[in-house]
């Protein structure tokens, strides 16, 4: 049986369908699922669009600028760009069952690394050739990565603890505790400038708009993104089907650091400023999001178009908390608050079964041990 069709099998048995066999392997937790014609109003994107329209009367309420050209502009969109960005190949990592934390340093290095090229009393290096330089070194530290979890067998989640750690270390001493502000305008215009046409849409959101329909289509439209979702369901059924799963993890690592590196340019310009701490914590911010969209921490699970509300969610109730009273410096707060939600809200329902299941165990081996006792 060729390669395509084995995944077609494959995919038919893990949704279930006719002549399937029970898959061996740690499934996620899911509830029961509501059929009928309701069932399109339950999906996790809808209730996104919800959160999005009370986020907007939120911030209506908060003042009468949040809606203006101006205010979307500077304080949600310019705002949360490079989070987006990093945000879509987290989602295609996650959806395989892997996670990355080390977005965020890799975006940091990549900035440390911009400021050291082009100082000009330092190297300073074309931009042409330094961009170049920066992507080559995303690939590297996604490569990197991608060796130790594929390759070497080691779980993603250590791994890429230690790489935040240790991208994070590298920035510092590339850059120290200079700081860099010397780029062109015409670069640094873009954290200024929104794009021509549309005053209220950054550069950094428009790019991430851009990506969004290109992984888009990749995901949902082609084999590539079918096998994704088959290797984060089970992976040794994707393995039996022909998928190379350490290559397609391996080239998703790589990936997420060409795109980090990428984001790590637009935050360095947008900021015209370039220091070793760039972008520090916002790996929880990219995580957080993902998990937002309903991308399963368990895998298998996920769409672009979740990504994009949970975005718009996540940037217009920053920019709608910005117009109150709220403690900027507790946005955190709100960050773990959404972190935790994203992830029980799918589950609860399963959660609360097994709970009771559990519970209803602990009292019949109560009763055995009592009746045991009295006899």
């Amino acid at each position: 049986m060729e390669p395509d069709a084995n995944l077609g099998a494959v995919a038919s048995a893990l949704a279930g369908g006719e002549g399937s066999t029970p898959q061996a392997g740690p499934e996620p937790l899911r509830g029961r699922r509501v059929g009928g014609r309701l069932a399109p109003l339950l999906r996790w994107e809808s209730g996104l669009i919800v959160v999005l329209a009370l986020v907007v009367l939120l911030g209506e309420q908060a003042s009468t600028t949040f809606l203006s050209s101006s205010y979307l502009f500077s304080s949600v969109f310019n705002l949360t760009g490079e989070v987006a960005i990093m945000s879509l190949p987290m989602t295609l990592i996650i959806i395989t069952g892997e996670i990355d934390l080390s977005v965020a340093s890799t975006l940091g290095l990549s900035s440390a690394l911009l400021g050291y090229l082009y100082n000009p009393l330092g190297p300073h290096w074309p931009l042409g050739l330094v961009f170049v330089t920066l992507l080559a070194m995303g690939a590297v530290t996604g490569a990197f990565n991608g060796f130790l979890i594929t390759r070497l067998g080691l779980p993603s989640l250590a791994v890429t603890i230690g790489t935040l750690t240790l991208y994070r270390g590298i920035a510092v001493g590339v850059l120290g505790e200079n700081t860099i502000s010397t780029f062109p305008s015409f670069y640094t215009n873009i954290g200024v400038n929104p794009v021509p046409g549309l005053p209220f849409l950054s550069w950094s959101f428009a790019i991430f708009l851009v990506l969004a329909v290109i992984f888009g289509v990749v995901l949902h439209m082609t084999p590539l993104g079918r096998s994704l979702f088959a290797i984060g369901a089970n992976k040794e059924a994707a393995q039996f089907a022909g998928i190379r799963v350490k290559r397609t993890k391996f080239l998703l690592y790589l990936l997420s650091g060409v795109i980090c590196a990428f984001a790590g340019i637009l935050y360095t310009f947008r900021l015209n400023t370039s220091v070793s701490n760039n972008g520090l914590g916002l790996e929880l911010t990219v995580v957080a999001t993902a998990l937002l969209a309903g991308v399963s921490i368990f895998g298998g699970k996920g769409t672009i178009i979740g990504v994009l509300l949970a975005n718009l969610v996540f940037a217009g109730l920053q920019g709608a908390l910005y117009l109150t009273s709220f403690n900027e410096e507790a946005f955190g707060i709100v960050t773990g608050g959404l972190l935790l939600i994203s992830v029980l809200a799918p589950n609860g329902p399963e959660l609360w079964r097994r709970g009771r299941e559990g519970l209803r165990r602990q009292q019949r081996l109560h009763r055995r041990s009592t009746m045991g006792k009295q006899s």
